[in-house]
């Protein structure tokens, strides 16, 4: 497995959940997984950084560090009101300019915008933030009911949990399904939530309580292989279909279909990658069928082939020690 090099860049009131976040997927060893990063923090000027928890970090390297990384890494903003360092705003550039990803977590965003990064470009923050970078940055679409949006060369989440959400599907893009679920058990997360899933502190949930979907979404995670109509999930959840669909859509954003799609999307993901089954006998035990109906779907959500994903992520690729994406 190639080294993937991910720099984080802290500035003065540095968020230490964000920088956390980023460090736990990015930065530890972890028994059974082979090591996918090499994990880098930075800053402008080096030493002590202070940090929103009343402490100072020491940190060593400066903002050389982005010229080497594969990813840049922005754990939050703290004085977005205040104009970027304009050092800082050159090496974003310069790293995006050669080819390196670029991630902003939570108000982060607003330093990426700053640089010119999100101009005419889909982008998310706190939902408590999206207000205020859509005013600042007209040109930015910000879209603020989304946890995260990878755009391929750049990328934001929303707060807190919603950066623990992009950095496992950064994870995922890079080194496959199993690799990133194996660093969500250690951390005790869901493997997986969709960027497009609404974040949970939205004004449509603000004023009522919410029964959790957790129970059915575990009874249907059992079942992938079975047909799971809308009245099936209705009836485990003792509800009517029509509630069910808008519990669906308040909580995740998505409808029961879309997420029964990509929890099976996921699900084949994960056999191509730990197993040798035939396609066929793949898309039966996931509940679409065909082999046909399987590379259709795959294709919608992952954007390749499931040929073409085992190819760059089954186990014969991690025991030849190859990681890549294969676009065939």
């Amino acid at each position: 497995m190639s080294l993937h090099r991910v720099a984080a860049l802290v500035l003065p009131g540095q968020s230490t959940f964000e920088l956390a976040s980023a460090a736990e997927v990015f930065g530890l060893r972890r028994p059974g997984l082979p090591r996918g990063y090499d994990f880098a923090v930075c800053t402008e000027h080096p030493g002590a950084v202070p940090t929103l928890a009343g402490y100072d970090m020491l940190v060593g390297a400066d903002l050389t560090a982005l010229d080497a990384a594969d990813t840049v890494l922005v754990p939050g903003w703290h004085d977005r009101t205040e104009p970027a360092p304009p050092a800082v705003i050159d090496a974003l550039r310069r790293a995006h300019g050669r080819g390196a990803r670029v991630v902003a977590i939570c108000s982060a965003a607003f330093l990426l915008a700053e640089a010119g990064l999100l101009s005419r470009r889909r982008a998310t923050t706190h939902w408590r933030l999206a207000d205020e970078l859509a005013a600042r940055f007209p040109d930015v679409d910000v879209e603020p009911d989304t946890l995260y949006i990878d755009l391929g060369d750049v990328a934001t989440s929303a707060g807190t949990a919603a950066g623990i959400d992009l950095c496992l599907h950064l994870a995922r893009t890079d080194h496959g399904a199993a690799y990133a679920a194996h660093v969500a058990r250690h951390m005790v997360m869901p493997p997986h939530r969709e960027g497009g899933q609404l974040q949970y502190s939205t004004g449509a949930l603000a004023d009522r309580p919410v029964e959790s979907l957790a129970p059915v979404l575990d009874w249907a995670a059992e079942r992938l292989h079975q047909p799971l109509t809308l009245d099936a999930f209705a009836a485990q959840a003792r509800t009517s279909p029509r509630t069910l669909a808008r519990r669906f859509a308040d909580q995740l954003g998505v409808s029961p279909g879309r997420w029964l799609l990509q929890q099976r999307v996921a699900a084949a993901r994960a056999l191509l990658e730990e197993t040798d089954l035939p396609i066929e006998t793949v898309a039966q035990r996931v509940g679409l069928s065909s082999a046909t109906n399987l590379r259709r779907r795959f294709h919608a959500l992952v954007h390749t082939t499931p040929a073409a994903y085992r190819r760059s992520f089954g186990r014969h690729v991690r025991k030849a020690g190859h990681v890549g994406p294969d676009t065939d």
